[in-house]
């Protein structure tokens, strides 16, 4: 059968209300759930499937027809197929590091070590060390990060605030971390020296930083009422059910040292964490006990407590609290995620076939009076596109290259672009529900978005902060940088 000729022979024209009706209509279908409905993961689904209908609308009014708008999702799709990846690398990860008993071993010693008025800056720090050294977030919140959520249950921390100061920490790292391949795109969409790239962002990562820990220092002090009390009667039978059923040995470690030492080698992540969930399987069988099938059953399906009695354990005698620690994980945990994803690239791919996605952007730079315009311009666009494409590196790269004249124009430093891109795209893409990033944060912590949203302080404060110096920079001359004269 012949191809059908595409049905794009006339560029499509929407006006700017067209162009905004799909977005007014996520957001007011988004706010009114969150008013009068209890917010689901099935609930956002259909309210992206909503808009993306609308969008379809408007493209099929300038002659788009469907054949485009599925080729533009699909494009959209395969643009972030390793990140996809990387997701179904995390849902086998987690099973197999609770088989080994890497999960149990971090959690126990969390529980043993940490004070609970400190949980959540030690979440934070920890998390933001990790991302730092390898440069992924997603990395650092499906390892330590999950452990971390662990030991906040057992302590009685408060989950959403904990999930907060992961995500915080981890999109730290990935945005300073010369590692992190949204640093680099950054960077490489601006024109600008990586190192300056990474030097001039410290101007807003700082005083995040600062922010974040000074909020959960005096949440936690304030809000767990857990001073002198001791470990809660549910942590104790944890660290008793854990002490019981796993071998909690070094040797449990070994999983997530491979996966240290491959990013920092430039292994690609799904491949690191692929080779790290291959040996904590193997590590499961021959030091916990575990059978093969049980160990292919967890990697699939996600670990389940019946597989203990293969180890010898009966499952009826460990607790509740044992039971919600490792029952987790595993390819089929992410299965609501890839739905979503799905959900919102329909979305993106009919607002790009439209014409919709460039119209708001050139609308945005049109708009561009003055230095401040320039930051807010530019953030502003990379925020509409990252969530509508869930893509920081095609966001980076294509917001870069769009106003690079701009900023040439205005007589100020390409590292002043790169800083407005990380601060707009990179850590504002997972406190947006819809985004992969979120979604993926809220699967692999088990907590929403529109809950951990809130606590996400680092995440907040780098948009703030730019802004702040860019509105104050015509009186104090500080925070941005000129162009070196030729």
């Amino acid at each position: 059968m012949e191809p059908r000729a595409p049905d794009d022979s006339t560029s499509p024209t929407p006006t700017l209300p067209e162009a905004l009706l799909p977005l007014l209509t996520m957001l007011i279908l988004f706010l009114g759930s969150v008013v009068f409905l209890e917010t689901s993961a099935e609930l956002l689904v259909v309210i992206l499937l909503l808009s993306a209908g609308v969008a379809g609308a408007v493209a099929r009014r300038h002659g788009v027809g469907w054949d485009r708008i599925q080729a533009a999702t699909g494009e959209r799709l395969a643009a972030v197929l390793p990140g996809i990846l990387i997701l179904l690398a995390i849902g086998l990860l987690i099973a197999t590091w609770v088989l080994s008993g890497t999960v149990p071993f971090l959690v126990y010693w969390g529980v043993r070590l940490l004070d609970p008025e400190h949980l959540v800056v030690t979440a934070f720090l920890s998390t933001a060390c990790m991302s730092l050294v390898t440069g992924t977030s997603w990395g650092s919140a499906g390892t330590i990060g999950v452990a971390l959520m662990g030991t906040a249950a057992a302590l009685d921390v408060p989950l959403p605030v904990t999930a907060g100061a992961v995500v915080s920490g981890a999109y730290f790292g990935d945005k300073l971390s010369p590692l992190s391949d949204t640093t680099n795109c950054s960077a490489i969409g601006a024109g600008a020296p990586l190192y300056t790239h990474i030097r001039h962002m410290l101007w807003t990562a700082v005083p995040s930083f600062v922010a974040a820990i000074l909020v959960y220092t005096l949440v936690v002090d304030a809000g767990t009422g857990s001073r002198g009390q001791g470990l809660p009667e549910s942590a104790r039978v944890l660290l008793a059910d854990l002490e019981a059923v796993f071998h909690l040995g070094w040797i449990v470690l070994l999983p997530p040292a491979v996966v240290i030492w491959s990013i920092t080698r430039k292994i690609p992540p799904a491949l690191a964490l692929a080779a790290s969930s291959l040996l904590a399987a193997i590590i499961g069988i021959a030091a916990q006990g575990f059978g093969v099938l049980e160990a292919v059953a967890a990697a699939v399906a996600g670990f389940r407590v019946e597989f203990l009695a293969s180890a010898g354990v009966d499952p009826a005698e460990v607790g509740p609290a044992f039971v919600t620690l490792v029952e987790r994980g595993g390819l089929y945990s992410m299965a609501n995620t890839l739905v979503l994803i799905l959900s919102a690239f329909l979305l993106a791919g009919a607002m790009h076939a439209s014409g919709s996605l460039d119209l708001l952007i050139r609308t945005m730079l049109g708009a561009v009076r003055s230095v401040f315009g320039l930051v807010a311009a530019t953030m502003a666009s990379g925020g509409v596109m990252i969530a509508l494409t869930s893509h920081g590196l095609v966001t980076a790269l294509v917001i870069g290259e769009l106003f690079q004249g701009a900023y040439d124009e205005q007589g100020m430093a390409r590292e002043n672009l790169s800083r407005s891109l990380e601060d707009s795209v990179t850590i504002t893409e997972p406190i947006m529900p819809w985004t992969v990033s979120a979604l993926f944060m809220a699967t692999t912590l088990g907590v929403s978005t529109v809950s951990y949203a809130p606590w996400a302080v680092f995440c907040y404060g780098g948009p703030m902060f730019s802004l702040v110096l860019a509105g104050l920079y015509r009186r104090t001359g500080i925070g941005l940088t000129r162009a070196a004269r030729s």
